[in-house]
């Protein structure tokens, strides 16, 4: 059984999809070649839209019209990250002092913390800071055509510099 093309009065096999609603792909009609391409000239996808709904369309766009998270969000990509990567054997971050508890040395943690920012183990908090940010600008995406090896590098980056945070970093 064949298809005939869904416009008026044309008796053509509609073998192309055409939609019906602007947001709903799963509803179309089906077409023949020539009344397609009647279709798709005189289709708006922005037909009946203000311009802060075509200016917040477009804007969406750019992040395939998911919600995106601030880099402070509870559900920050880096928080999940950093929430799942660590062992806590004495379950110093689950307490609610963990805060106020004061480290006598450098965990081996720490010290590959400071290795991946490529500081001494000595460096003052100040010094981790200032490094944190030049290193976060130099291996930005942005910054790096999208690169994955630079992202990479920048979330291990960010992981070493919330560790240290933590264990070295004024609260």
């Amino acid at each position: 059984m064949k298809i005939i093309c869904d416009w008026e009065n044309c008796k053509k096999i509609g073998s192309y999809k055409a939609p019906i609603e602007r947001d709903n792909s799963k509803k179309f009609k089906l077409l023949c070649l020539e009344h397609i391409k009647i279709f798709n000239k005189k289709w708006n996808y922005f037909a009946n839209m203000s311009n802060e709904e075509i200016e917040f369309f477009i804007k969406s766009d750019l992040t395939w019209h998911k919600p995106t998270k601030s880099f402070n969000s509870s559900e920050n990509f880096f928080n999940i990250l950093w929430n799942n990567a660590l062992e806590d054997k004495l379950n110093i971050f689950k307490t609610s002092g963990y805060k106020n508890f004061k480290k006598t040395k450098l965990t081996s943690t720490d010290l590959d913390a400071l290795d991946i920012m490529g500081l001494k183990h000595e460096a003052k908090w100040e010094e981790i800071q200032k490094k944190f940010k030049y290193l976060v600008k130099k291996y930005h995406p942005d910054k790096n055509s999208g690169s994955k090896k630079f992202e990479d590098k920048l979330k291990k980056i960010t992981l070493a510099y919330s560790q240290l945070k933590m264990t070295i970093g004024k609260k």
